[in-house]
């Protein structure tokens, strides 16, 4: 039989924590073991020596301190008598408790030292074992599980029957409880009277009183019943602390209040005791941790956190011993040596100091060194092994114990080589309600706290969020709504945490280890694996009739020295991965599904739902659909914005309560905040997600619903954050975005209006706990989907300035430059849209305008709305520099300003219309305002696309002023010379803003742009040469400049491919060009050579008539490939764009021209042959020109001959002519 050992093992003390320090190598035996020891924490006092008790002192009498506390032997010295042998069935979790950060992670066992002997001593000792096992990730949690006392506690309260029924069916039939000898008694209280007579060796010694005899057999006989029964907890009550009236609650011991900082997770501070979640009194005992040290043991490669009370004592060499007491009639046996080498081991204790007595009387003291313990006479035994048993040990715990949140209980009887571990949370679910173990609930709260431990670290290493997820899921498993609401909210909440809303999307991270399974800490298969192992070591065999209950079976103890035996064969965590989100709405809708049971939790727990209208959660929550027979306009818009901002202001106030009688500062209070600011990221994320998908009616939704999870969150809050006004910016931000893209999709608006009316089964229930804290109705506003377009667009920019609004009344603007200049950016785009919307109204209202020639108000109305929306938005791109748009909307306002001079134009078909004031006025502003834009832009390299539009608009402005001027001349107000100038300076500021150079898109535009003003240039001057009088200066400045803008034009449209019409007019006025100047000529030598000069121009027009030829010839194919010719009667129609009356036009004046100017030049050619007598050359020519004067004249008067044959008789009349214009190169 094993002799009672002193005191439970402790250490010196070396303050509350210190760096680990390595043990020395012990070399016991011939075998080495290693082992260290680093004390976590101490309560212990300063060493104090021991007194040596003299020869013959009588241990039997009590000493004068006897039972009074001691400083030198600390808290142990009060505990000694039998408290420190009471049962502590959570003596283990007061300790988790205390150092959460080794649980589940670096420690593989958490226990008091006198369990840790236990189980090494298994197979020497016939003692029965019985112990708790809990595991926490990596962590085992070991405690006492004394089986006697819970069937006291049984008899009298009736908890725990299904335990004592299980235990007396399957293991002791004939169950009573064993009462302790008095030699158990009396061994004890002079083991107390030792300990006081050594600390009390100065001869202070009081006298002894009278009463000592009953002091002595007092408490230690009373001690043995009620130390069991005060030490288990009843089945877990709803503590006071969770009452179910909020009122009730104090707010000083709320219990896991989680750091309620935004943005950051719900934890349970390290420094905070959980035991207020226990009722104070008899529950709460044994969930502290009061051991007077905690150490960190290595022995060899198993790390424990334990908990011992041993008093250590300073002596003369050494720096600690620890002090034992033996019967000198009873040799030392293994198990006493085995216990006292562990006590010194743990405790890093270099000796032993043993006081041997003989029926109570003091004989001797003698010192052995620790590491000569295992070799002491009758008390031999091998470290060695002793190091095999705690790995096959550790091993098979490890190994079988695999589930979370499971109680296990290992057992071996007295005098049994058999050790079974049973499942009883399996057993007790089969048989009662799981609350009846009464381990539930520390388990769970210490799941709890490991999981708060390691969230608070989760920005260090994200590859630990499976097992904080696995953690708390199985947390909750253990919980009732009903009993834990708070944990069960704040274990949501956590969760939710856990999924990133805001990252970019790493779905698939190498972060998070792909594995689907993250249910449970281990798979199915891997739980059945332990079964199947290669020793046969244990088995769920039936052998015995029992067996089938039990979880494993060590079949006999001696396994436990085998080395080896037992091989763990479970990887630490398998399969704690992260759920794969396969999408941003996947992972929303899991934190979503979250933070719905965490408000379920605070619901459920506010009592109040009397106060409140009924509201059944299954019922949709109308998402209010206005159409535009139903919106107020602008005008209401801005009085809803007015409340929206006017309620802004007042949230600083902090004038906000509950509906449903949530007491601010209470637990439900903090936590509902936090959970449905996590709802509305949820919403705001799918949102954004929807918006990129091109969703918008989805994304609506989502927004109105992430706005008003927010508004709930506002009437709750006393004092918003900066970061929850941050986010309320970008909300209101975001849904701007979605109106502008409903607006600008107005074609889809009923597949939009559908997806907006969808809602889930979770939107509405969260709705419904949203509602009742608020109406819920402070946004709406901004999230009605309305038909209107231009409501749309107002809405949008609303939601712009009141994100712009909340970040200057807030001062957000300086510490988030970059949302403030998204924010402007999006305020000057909208103000653009808005701009250009009104724009395109006034010019359709233009349009539609026909009978009357004045200017309406409509139209004077929609001018000045767009005008002051281009201003705005120009001032906000200026504002953050932006310009390359603030000149894009320069460039509006000064299409806004044509389209208003375009107003003031009178109606077509009045001949007495003059270019007016009005018109002119509108132009130069509109020139204005693109010459701003450049100057905004400073040079083309700044965004040469944007450049090159405003450099085109002030040309198509400066070539439409001068040509209305030059149509429409104002001769009533304005001189000819002043109009034919003022054309000429608009021409050549067209030109210099036309790049005909820059190869580009628009190069063909600008080409044929030059070429039409050099066109008109060239007949202005033609016009003025032909009636200008008098000033031969002027006429033959005129002259040069219409024959230069001819030529110029001829070299531009020569470049185009399909500009055939405009390239012979240009030709056909140079020809008249040439022909008014042979008027003025007298000489047949001069007249001579303008008419060949006139007749090489017109050689230079075969390019031009192939042109005309391919396509006549194009669409004469198409006709005849055509089954249905009735298409192609129209005169206009062509594939390519070939106007045939013009063509049929020209060329009837080209003919006529043509014929002229050869009958001309017969005539002349004659004359002078018969003058002078003609050189070969001319006889040639003259030959050449009645050749061709001849054929031309038989086609013309042919009327029957097709648009084609014509074209194609010019083109060979132009060749026959051709040889005298020298390779001419004509049209290209």
């Amino acid at each position: 039989m094993e002799e009672p050992c002193g005191a439970s093992a402790a250490a010196p003390l070396r303050g509350d924590a210190e760096e680990p320090k390595q043990g020395s190598v012990l070399f016991l035996g011939g075998n080495e073991v290693k082992s260290s020891a680093v004390v976590k924490y101490s309560s212990a006092p300063p060493q104090a020596a021991f007194a040596r008790l003299q020869e013959k002192t009588d241990l039997k009498l009590p000493p004068a301190n006897w039972l009074r506390e001691s400083a030198k032997l600390g808290p142990a010295g009060t505990t000694i008598l039998g408290n420190s042998k009471k049962s502590k069935p959570f003596s283990s979790f007061g300790m988790a408790y205390d150092f959460i950060d080794s649980v589940g992670n670096d420690v593989d066992v958490v226990s008091d030292s006198e369990n840790i002997k236990k189980l090494l001593k298994i197979p020497y000792s016939k003692s029965h074992v019985s112990m708790a096992v809990h595991r926490i990730g990596r962590t085992l949690l070991l405690d006492e599980l004394d089986i006697q006392e819970l069937f006291m506690r049984s008899s009298q309260t009736g908890d725990w029957t299904w335990l004592k029924e299980f235990y007396q069916r399957l293991i002791d039939q004939k169950w009573q409880r064993k009462k302790k000898s008095k030699e158990h008694w009396y061994q004890k209280a002079i083991l107390s009277k030792f300990l006081y007579y050594s600390i009390n060796g100065d001869g202070a010694a009081q006298p002894v009183p009278s009463t000592s005899k009953q002091h002595q057999e007092g408490p230690v006989a009373g001690e043995s019943d009620e130390a069991g029964r005060a030490s288990w907890p009843a089945p877990f009550e709803m503590p006071s602390s969770l009452s179910e009236d909020p009122g009730a609650s104090n707010q000083g011991n709320v219990p896991l209040e989680p750091s309620y900082l935004v943005g950051h997770v719900a934890s349970a501070p390290r420094e905070q005791n959980l035991t207020p979640l226990f009722n104070d009194g008899e529950n709460s005992q044994g969930l502290k941790n009061d051991f007077v040290r905690n150490i960190l043991w290595t022995f060899e490669d198993i790390h424990m956190l334990v908990g011992s009370n041993m008093p250590i004592f300073g002596g003369g060499r050494y720096p600690a011993v620890s002090l034992r007491l033996r019967d000198n009639n009873k040799p030392i046996n293994v198990l006493t040596g085995i216990d006292y080498w562990l006590d010194n081991l743990i405790c890093n204790v270099p000796e032993l100091v043993m006081c041997f007595h003989v029926n109570g009387i003091v004989q001797k003291y003698e010192m052995i060194k620790t590491e000569d313990i295992p070799n002491l006479e009758n008390s031999n035994f091998s470290t060695k092994v002793i190091k095999d048993i705690a790995q096959n040990i550790l091993s098979f715990l490890k190994s079988n114990c695999t589930k979370e949140g499971h109680t296990y209980w290992l057992f071996k009887a007295s005098g049994s080589d058999i050790v079974k571990l049973y499942d009883l949370t399996t057993l007790c679910e089969e048989t009662e309600d799981k609350y009846q173990n009464p381990f539930t609930m520390p388990v769970a709260i210490l799941l709890y706290k490991v999981a708060c431990n390691m969230m608070l670290k989760k920005n260090q290493n994200k590859k630990h969020y499976g097992t904080i997820r696995t953690l708390l899921l199985n947390c909750l498993k253990l919980l009732d709504n009903g009993r834990h609401p708070q944990i069960i909210a704040s274990a949501n909440y956590m969760l939710s945490e856990l999924f990133q809303l805001d990252e970019p999307k790493k779905e698939d991270s190498a972060d998070f280890p792909i594995n689907g399974n993250s249910d449970e800490s281990y798979s199915e298969e891997e739980e059945e694996m332990p079964d199947s192992d290669e020793n046969g070591s244990y088995s769920n065999s039936s052998d015995p009739p029992d067996d089938n209950k039990a979880v494993a079976i060590i079949k006999s103890v001696g396994e436990l020295s085998v080395p080896e035996k037992y091989k763990s064969v479970h990887r630490i965590r398998p399969s704690c991965a992260f759920p794969v989100c396969h999408g941003t709405e996947e992972r929303c809708r899991l934190v979503l599904n979250h933070v719905l049971e965490g408000l379920k939790s605070v619901d459920s727990s506010v009592k109040k739902e009397g106060d409140l209208p009924a509201a059944d959660p299954s019922t949709p929550i109308p998402l209010k659909y206005e159409d535009e027979s139903t919106s107020g306009g602008p005008e209401s818009l801005e009085k809803q914005m007015a409340l929206f901002l006017d309620k802004m202001g007042s949230f600083q106030k902090g004038k906000h309560s509950s509906q449903s009688g949530m007491i601010p500062g209470s637990w439900q209070y903090k936590m509902k905040l936090q959970l449905i600011l996590k709802s509305s990221r949820a919403y705001y994320v799918l949102s954004d997600a929807a918006m990129i998908l091109q969703k918008y009616g989805r994304a609506l939704r989502y927004i109105k619903l992430a706005l008003q999870c927010h508004d709930t969150y506002c009437c709750l809050c006393g004092s918003m954050l900066p970061e929850v006004l941050m986010f309320l910016c970008q909300c209101l931000t975001l849904c701007g975005d979605i109106q502008l893209m409903l607006a600008q999709n107005a074609n889809n608006r009923a597949a939009y209006l559908e997806e907006y009316n969808y809602q889930t089964k979770e939107d509405q229930e969260i709705l419904h706990s949203l509602h009742r804290e608020s109406r819920c109705q402070v946004f709406a506003w901004a999230t009605d989907l309305s038909t209107d377009l231009e409501y749309q667009l107002s809405v949008s920019c609303k939601c712009y300035e009141a994100a712009y609004e909340i970040l200057l009344f807030s001062n957000l603007k300086s510490q988030n430059p970059e949302q403030h200049i998204q924010v402007l950016k999006r305020m000057g785009n909208i103000r653009n849209e808005i701009g250009v919307f009104y724009m395109n109204q006034a010019a359709a209202v233009q349009t539609e305008r026909v009978v009357s020639k004045n200017v309406s108000t409509t139209e004077q109305q929609l001018w000045k709305k767009s005008f002051s929306c281009f201003e705005e938005g120009i001032q906000n791109f200026e504002s953050i520099d932006d310009a390359t748009n603030a000149a894009l909307l320069l460039c509006n306002t000064g299409r806004l300003m044509r389209i208003c001079a375009q107003a003031h134009c009178a109606a077509e078909g009045d001949f007495k219309r003059e270019f007016s004031p009005e018109e002119a006025l509108y132009y130069n502003k509109a020139i204005d305002y693109y010459l701003k834009a450049l100057r905004s832009l400073g040079k083309r390299d700044v965004h040469p696309a944007v450049w090159d539009s405003v450099n085109w608009e002030l040309s198509t402005t400066y070539f439409t002023m001068a040509t209305l001027q030059q149509d429409y001349a104002p001769l009533s107000r304005k001189a000819q010379e002043q109009i034919e100038k003022e054309v000429s300076e608009a021409m050549m500021k067209s030109l210099k803003y036309c790049d005909v150079d820059t190869v580009s898109e628009r190069q063909p535009l600008c080409q044929y742009r030059a070429a039409t003003i050099h066109h008109r240039l060239a007949s202005m001057y033609h016009s003025c040469l032909r009636n200008q009088v008098g000033d031969e200066h002027l006429r033959k400045q005129h002259r040069v400049l219409a024959d230069l803008h001819y030529s110029k034009a001829v070299r531009l449209f020569q470049l185009l491919k399909d500009a055939p019409c405009e390239f012979l007019r240009v030709q056909l006025e140079r020809v008249a060009f040439a022909e008014f100047q042979m008027a003025s000529q007298n000489s047949s030598a001069g007249k001579l050579k303008t008419l060949s000069g006139a007749l090489d121009i017109m050689t230079k027009t075969k390019g031009a008539f192939q042109l005309i030829r391919k396509e006549l010839v194009a669409e004469t194919e198409q006709i005849s490939e055509d089954k249905s010719p009735a298409e192609s009667v129209s005169v206009n129609d062509s594939s390519a764009g070939l106007n045939k009356e013009e063509v049929l036009k020209l060329l009837g004046i080209f003919e006529s021209r043509m014929s002229f100017l050869l009958l001309q030049s017969i005539k002349l050619l004659t004359s002078s042959k018969k003058k002078v007598g003609g050189s070969n050359e001319e006889e040639a020519a003259l030959k050449t020109n009645k050749q061709v004067y001849s054929l031309l004249l038989r086609a013309t008067a042919n009327k029957g001959m097709s648009l084609l044959e014509r074209t194609e008789l010019m083109l060979s009349l132009l060749e026959q002519l051709a040889p005298r214009s020298e390779g001419s190169p004509g049209m290209q």
